[in-house]
């Protein structure tokens, strides 16, 4: 597993890229990691749904529970489902669109400089052991290319967005994450 950095590209991800993303703001250096949870619809695993969203494909008139994503436009750098399988939709040097309004300490606007991992899952249901054995590898490879994320610049959307997001949520485990890098 390895970045490449002149791509932006994880190389052991399937690489789906989406249209929803847009170049970064010059001189905002990629210096924030944010996780989150994702799972449509609400609680369930498995389904295209997720992938349809990031690509911009979603199909909200299917179900009722889908209507929550109704003309959202969002994307993130990687979704890592239950299995430990990781997606890619935003090459990394690129902005992707998942934190919406946000701030960390202090910077608003935390898509201009930051990388984004969706976890398939929800704040109350335990995450799996492939997924921390995962994301922990893959924040490995994110600081080595990218040093201005530390431990310190590691977030969940719930710390950037207070007032409107719960993400990772308490099922989260930080203590195992960080322990696992």
């Amino acid at each position: 597993m390895q970045i490449d950095t002149k791509t932006g590209l994880l190389t052991t991800a399937e690489h789906c890229i989406t249209d929803c993303y847009n170049e970064r703001p010059d001189g905002a250096p990629i210096s924030l990691l944010v996780i989150h949870n994702i799972s449509l619809p609400e609680g369930e695993f498995g389904g295209p749904y997720v992938k349809q969203l990031f690509m911009g494909e979603l199909d909200t008139a299917l179900y009722p529970q889908l209507k929550i994503a109704e003309g959202l436009e969002a994307s993130t750098h990687l979704f890592i489902d239950r299995d430990g399988k990781v997606m890619q939709f935003v090459p990394f040097h690129k902005r992707a669109w998942h934190a919406g309004r946000s701030s960390f300490q202090g910077q608003a606007e935390c898509n201009d400089y930051s990388i984004g991992i969706e976890l398939e899952g929800t704040d109350t249901m335990p995450y799996t052991d492939a997924q921390y054995q995962v994301l922990s590898e893959v924040t490995q490879q994110i600081m080595q290319a990218y040093p201005m994320i530390t431990g310190e610049r590691i977030t969940g959307h719930d710390t950037i967005a207070p007032e409107r997001k719960t993400d990772p949520g308490p099922a989260f485990d930080w203590t195992r994450y960080f322990e696992l890098l």
